[in-house]
């Protein structure tokens, strides 16, 4: 706990919640309603983190005291108690760890999660909706607010793409192992010959960019064009041309956004976008470059890092960690903590 305590820096901590309260209490803080949100946002986490820390110490010292007293007392309950609860806290100091593993460049930052269907058809179409749901489901489970930003709906069932982001601090960190092809296999009930069916979906995660991180986008580059905004079957969300689709000629790159009712607004969350993907490329040409002086080629995770079999098993299974478990539905519900703490610990041991 104490290795945890000194790589948290409590002290640290302390004063930057102290800072935020200040920024947090001054009458002018709502002038700017985005940089308002990111400090209450950033005091929050703060503050749960402190009280979770702080906790699990507590913990720890009672759990001292429960064996001290099941041992003097001869008490084979109290005993049985204080090895539950030492399971217990044994289990929340592993998830504080993964947190200390979190120190990339970005990883404190929100997510910007893209997922879309890959080879399978109707069935990759309906892989890629239910991915969708289990990472706003797991959002939903940690009280991480989130916000679709685009959804392209396909034409029989489920969809094409979405984008969504995550708003907490180590979004990204947390769900940049997610990153990769995924892969279902079920009996398809697309299927009227009840045959078994492999399909794919890609799930993309990028870090949320922010004022310094200065990237320059040429306006004279971008092609921008607005349409309707369309939801399930091709039904007409509203009845102006708000969506916005914003190609960047250099790069190829494609975004859009549908989900505010103003074409200015969505454009601004489209631009977001665009500025997240032009950094996550530069990330990655800076990489490319590291890896080529080491000669080692990198760390490639290769393409397919996770299969969700439903038949003729269940069975969920990380590719690169071995992490595996037998509940998919639970898996599909926003379960997904093993699978994420899995990775983060996997992707330090690459590093090293």
């Amino acid at each position: 706990m104490g290795s945890i305590e000194a790589v948290l820096d409590l002290d640290k901590m302390r004063a930057e919640i102290a800072v935020l309260e200040d920024q947090a209490a001054a009458p002018s803080l709502w002038d700017d309603p985005e940089a308002a949100q990111k400090i209450t946002s950033k005091l929050s986490h703060l503050q749960a983190e402190l009280r979770k820390t702080e906790a699990l110490r507590s913990r720890i010292d009672d759990v001292e005291v429960l064996f001290e007293l099941a041992e003097s007392e001869a008490d084979a309950d109290a005993r049985t108690e204080a090895e539950s609860e030492l399971a217990s806290v044994k289990k929340a100091l592993d998830e504080m760890e993964v947190r200390t593993l979190l120190s990339g460049e970005y990883d404190e930052r929100q997510a910007l999660v893209n997922i879309r269907a890959e080879a399978g058809g109707v069935d990759a179409a309906d892989f890629a909706e239910q991915l969708q749901r289990m990472y706003i489901r797991w959002a939903e489970r940690h009280d991480y607010p989130t916000e679709v930003y685009e959804t392209s709906y396909a034409e029989e069932a489920g969809i094409k793409s979405t984008t969504f982001v995550v708003k907490a601090p180590y979004a990204y960190g947390t769900l940049s192992v997610e990153q990769g092809t995924h892969r279902l296999v079920r009996i398809s009930p697309f299927d009227n010959q009840g045959r078994r069916q492999t399909s794919f979906a890609g799930v993309e995660v990028l870090p949320v960019v922010e004022s310094s991180d200065h990237v320059e986008i040429d306006e004279t580059e971008l092609r921008v064009d607005v349409y309707r905004a369309s939801g399930p079957g091709g039904q007409g969300v509203n009845t102006t041309d708000s969506a916005v689709r914003i190609t960047h000629i250099p790069t190829g790159i494609v975004v859009s956004c549908q989900n505010e009712r103003s074409q200015i607004q969505n454009k601004a969350s489209a631009m977001n976008v665009l500025q997240a993907k032009l950094l996550e490329r530069r990330r990655q040409e800076e990489q490319a470059k590291m890896d080529a002086l080491k000669g080692d080629g990198g760390n490639s995770w290769g393409n397919q890092m996770r299969s969700y079999v439903l038949h003729p098993y269940q069975m969920v299974k990380d590719l690169r960690t071995e992490f595996e478990v037998g509940n998919p539905q639970g898996v599909l519900d926003g379960e997904i903590d093993g699978f994420l703490e899995a990775g983060i610990r996997w992707r330090k041991q690459q590093e090293r």
